[in-house]
């Protein structure tokens, strides 16, 4: 399909199109449109800012305009996603269509939404969670839905909304037409799909774990402390609106506001901000109005804001394909874009598991050399002296203590060549023991063998050195007084024997054994 205008739809649609300067489709467009106007179901995989939302909305609306009595639900994983659904929706539907729509998202008022539905609104889109209220209400009724959608379904089952979905499936009869969307397609996908799905036709254009071509990607590898410091050269740096991502809400609520301090025009988005703040701050970044958007992975599927020129993933994301949502943020609709990536040490392994997600080829760097990284990150470099000296000891020591041959080795303990190889004698060694013993001595000791066993005699354990008293006194009485304290300290070092338990003069001095009499008297009877 090369034009709208072959399509075979209402002419009233065809108007509304035409209006909206749709002339020419996108591939998933081309090839989900004509198999969703035959009444087929559809199993859709594509890339993030292709088009997919006008891919079942027109087929949607052509069909809500031949059945008058038909309805139509669309589910959608997040506030921001379903109410840019609707936006799209109701941009198609002119004053001559006529078809009343509601929105269903958790955030806003109960009563509004009780309200759109008591007028009989035949287009409903929401959230699962939000449905799912409404339904146990009994203010929602699904029995004569023939159409039903579910777009970004990955993202919906990894918020683990499945058994919300499942429980919304429950209240739509058998007899539907279901079209599934997603830009991945992982094994939970393909078993909802055999289970919901009737004979689904498969729809896909071009790889969904790749980005969009006319993305430039970049990568910026800094250190921890100094990532803000290049954050704010990159906003100076660069023209345009950015969107920044970074792991969690409290980093972004701080980085906000330092931006903010700085005079920066900035604005954050995270799911614990109230629906109405989120429009907000969403509508000021279309129109302009504030630069910087700071955003968690909440902003990162199904938010189509044309005026974003570069992302910024100041924090990788948590799952490898989040981050190809990430950069799809920007180069929507055949514009272009940039995608720059912080890296730091920590983010190694993420990083090569998000290329083998676009590359299957990819091969990542040689573990010697993320280790040769490391040792220079430590300052453990080949121009170290100290590793040097270090190394050079290791291998001497190695030399000296190569492993001998059998015989060898028998000749080094019989011969005399010991000393070649730093071994002394074991009679030598024994000579030198029967010194050390009760006075008697075959042979006298020679200084030499002293030096090698730093043994000089045996009063050297026991001695002190005679200081002199610290202070200056002309009393002769206290210098002698002092010596022969000295000298009788260490003649009864020399004496000091352990001989058993010290016994006792008299019976008098010993201690005395205490014991504890008990109280055998009887307690009185009140």
């Amino acid at each position: 399909m090369e034009n709208f205008k072959l399509l075979k739809i209402e002419d009233s649609l065809k108007n509304s199109l035409n209006k909206m300067n749709f002339t020419k489709p996108t591939p998933i467009q081309g090839m989900a449109i004509p198999a969703a106007l035959e009444g087929k179901d559809i199993l859709g995989t594509a890339q993030t800012g292709t088009g997919k939302t006008l891919a079942f909305s027109i087929p949607l609306i052509n069909k809500l305009i031949l059945d008058k009595n038909a309805f139509a639900l669309v589910m959608c994983p997040t506030r921001e996603l379903a109410t840019q659904v609707m936006e799209a929706i109701k941009s198609i539907i002119s004053d001559k269509i006529n078809i009343k729509t509601a929105l269903l998202i958790g955030g806003e008022s109960m009563q509004k939404q009780l309200r759109q539905l008591g007028n009989r609104s035949r287009i409903i889109v929401g959230t699962p969670g939000r449905i799912n209220d409404h339904l146990k209400r009994k203010s929602l009724n699904l029995s004569a839905t023939k159409y039903l959608v579910l777009d970004e379904t990955d993202r919906m089952l990894d918020m683990g909304f499945t058994p919300q979905i499942e429980m919304v499936l429950k209240f739509v009869p058998k007899d539907h037409q279901t079209l599934l969307f997603s830009a991945t397609l992982p094994q939970n996908i393909l078993r909802i799909s055999e289970r919901y799905l009737n004979k689904p036709e498969r729809i896909s254009t071009g790889a969904t774990s790749v980005p969009i071509a006319k993305i430039k990607q970049e990568t910026l590898q800094v250190f921890k402390e100094n990532k803000y410091d290049e954050l704010i050269d990159q906003f100076l740096a660069r023209k345009g609106s950015i969107l920044v991502f970074v792991k969690t809400k409290r980093s972004a609520d701080k980085m906000v506001k330092r931006l903010k301090e700085e005079g920066h025009s900035a604005d954050g988005i995270h799911g614990d901000l109230r629906q109405s703040k989120r429009d907000r701050v969403i509508n000021s970044f279309r129109k302009g109005l504030k630069r910087i958007l700071i955003a968690t992975d909440v902003a990162a599927r199904g938010l189509d804001i044309p005026l974003i020129q570069h992302v910024i993933n100041y924090d990788l994301p948590q799952v490898p394909e989040d981050y190809v949502h990430r950069i799809g943020r920007t180069a929507r609709a055949g514009s272009e874009g940039s995608a720059l990536t912080f890296l730091t040490t920590d983010d190694r392994l993420m990083w090569n598991s998000i290329n083998k997600l676009i590359d299957p080829n990819f091969k990542s760097a040689p573990s010697n050399l993320r280790r040769n990284f490391k040792i220079k990150r430590r300052g453990k470099g080949p121009n170290n002296k100290k590793r040097k000296l270090r190394e050079e000891k290791k291998l001497n020591f190695k030399e000296k203590r190569r492993p001998f041959a059998k015989g060898e080795r028998d000749k080094s303990r019989r011969g005399n060549d010991n000393s070649k190889f730093g071994f002394k004698k074991k009679s030598n060694f024994k000579d030198k023991r029967k010194s050390f013993g009760k006075g008697k001595s075959e042979k006298p000791l020679r200084e030499t063998e002293k030096k090698d066993y730093s043994f000089n005699s045996k009063n050297k354990f026991f001695k002190k050195k005679q200081t002199k008293p610290a202070g200056f006194t002309n009393n002769p009485k206290y210098l002698e007084k002092q010596n022969s304290e000295n000298l009788s300290s260490d003649g009864e070092r020399k004496k000091f024997n352990f001989k058993g338990k010290k016994k006792f003069k008299s019976r008098n001095s010993r201690p005395k054994n205490f014991t504890f009499k008990k109280h055998n008297k009887k307690r009185r009877k009140f």
